[in-house]
């Protein structure tokens, strides 16, 4: 049964002040083991923190354990913390924890409202498929709408995720960006101006890169030095960072490691560009299908597993837009100072 919300106050590490509403969901906050004593970097943090006192209303939501920070700042055209309060609101020790935070904003042309955000380190991508998705489900949830479409301006130009009756969120994600300058990416071409199955040496080892682009870069492989790739072989934090910041990336990408089930299932994990590891990434999942069916691996419509569990991809050939679907979940709600 339902569980009912209860409200919690928390006292974080850095002396931010909590208080939470919970609701049952399926995937609880994560925790990391606490740090036996506080840097430097977090005693500033402390103190910046008590410089602003100001005080800011979020809601916590997942889409398949890619967890996010979302804030209704559709009063305002300027988000209402920094990337340097983003990031330690992100901080799974000392603040709500997060792989970032979402600003609901007011509309720019002719759209409903617009999307910005800040990763965990403060960086500000493009745009995010599973923070999409949860955006959509806090406006909804938050207008207590019923389901419907929207028009949402980002900084990756328009998206339009649908909200359904069965919870789940279906996103016109718009069509793949395939010339490798425009990515961006410098590995030569091999498929017209298409980074396709690319040759690139990372710490000793040959991959076979396909680079995509979702308003985000993304560089995908399913192939080692002519081996498949084994998503439980991958020592995923020690590589991840090495593809991200590969000088062939001027813009750094996010990189998917891809295991091919069958033609219509894939395995996949991320490394994402100014977040790391995360249990999912939806503009990742979409690249994938596209490097999938570039490279003759797969089919246009797939399920794809990640770590926080599947979504399904299809690029339809009508319209050569790329459609995600998956859930989003409501985690709790709170207050924090910032």
């Amino acid at each position: 049964g339902a569980v009912p919300p209860r409200e919690e106050t928390m006292q974080s590490g850095t002396g931010v002040h909590v208080a939470a509403h919970a609701r049952c969901s399926r995937v609880a906050p994560r925790r990391a083991c606490p740090r036996p004593g506080m840097s430097r970097h977090s005693r500033c943090a402390v103190a910046m923190a008590a410089a602003v006192g100001g005080t800011v209303t979020f809601h916590k939501y997942q889409g398949l354990g890619n967890d996010f920070i979302l804030v209704d700042n559709r009063d305002s055209a300027e988000p209402k913390v920094t990337p340097e309060q983003a990031a330690r609101m992100c901080d799974r020790n000392f603040g709500i924890g997060g792989d970032g935070v979402i600003f609901a904003l007011p509309p720019v042309g002719d759209v409903d409202f617009s999307m910005r955000i800040y990763n965990s380190d403060g960086s500000e991508p493009e745009m995010c498929g599973n923070g999409i998705r949860c955006l959509a489900r806090f406006v909804s949830d938050l207008d207590k709408a019923p389901p419907r479409k929207y028009k949402i301006h980002t900084l990756a130009g328009l998206i339009q995720p649908e909200m359904r009756a069965d919870g789940q969120v279906c996103v016109d994600m718009g069509e793949p960006v395939l010339d490798g300058t425009k990515v961006p990416t410098t590995l030569t071409p091999t498929q017209g101006n298409t980074v396709v199955g690319q040759d690139l040496t990372v710490s000793g080892k040959t991959y076979k890169m396909t680079c995509v682009g979702m308003g985000n870069p993304h560089a995908i492989t399913f192939e080692v030095d002519g081996k498949p790739i084994k998503v439980d072989e991958l020592n995923l934090a020690a590589i991840g960072p090495l593809f991200e910041k590969n000088p062939v990336f001027p813009a750094r990408t996010n990189t998917e490691f891809v295991e091919v089930l069958s033609r219509s299932h894939l395995r996949m994990v991320v490394w994402e560009r100014g977040a790391g590891a995360t249990l999912a990434c939806g503009t990742g999942t979409c690249a994938t299908v596209v490097a999938g069916v570039l490279e003759g691996r797969c089919d246009r419509s797939a399920r794809v597993d990640l770590p926080g569990g599947p979504l399904h991809i299809e690029w339809r050939e009508s319209d050569n837009h790329i459609y995600m679907t998956g859930p989003a979940e409501l985690v709790f709600t709170g207050s924090a100072a910032v």
